[in-house]
């Protein structure tokens, strides 16, 4: 089933399809972005949409905070190797040293989001 929710960040207006399944899938980004964009075909707008992702990507991955104004930063952040315990067998394992990504809503964003 398919809803319409409608949101605004940074003083821009943005429909929003969505399923009632609580997330959005890449193609589903790709139709909305299509839509505000008359002129593109479905093929440029998924060009645009990932040249968008791997750029973010390659930011994170040199170690850069990326940061996009009323909606949020995201950053890498590194965890130490530690000690943990297979909920299974009680076993202790070596959990490796590896980085994790972190988000920190703008302030736009998180005021619209605790309106509801």
């Amino acid at each position: 089933m398919i809803g319409v929710g409608t949101f605004t960040v940074a003083n821009t207006n943005f429909t929003m399809l969505f399923r009632l399944r609580g997330y959005m899938t890449r193609s589903e980004l790709i139709e909305l972005v299509m839509q505000r964009t008359p002129g593109l075909t479905n093929v440029q707008t998924a060009i645009i949409v990932g040249a968008f992702f791997q750029i973010i990507t390659d930011a994170l991955n040199r170690g850069a905070r990326v940061e996009v104004r009323g909606f949020g930063n995201f950053t890498l952040k590194s965890r130490k190797p530690r000690k943990a315990r297979n909920p299974k067998t009680g076993e202790i394992v070596d959990v490796p040293a590896k980085k994790v990504l972190h988000f920190k809503m703008g302030k736009e964003l998180k005021e619209m989001i605790n309106m509801r």
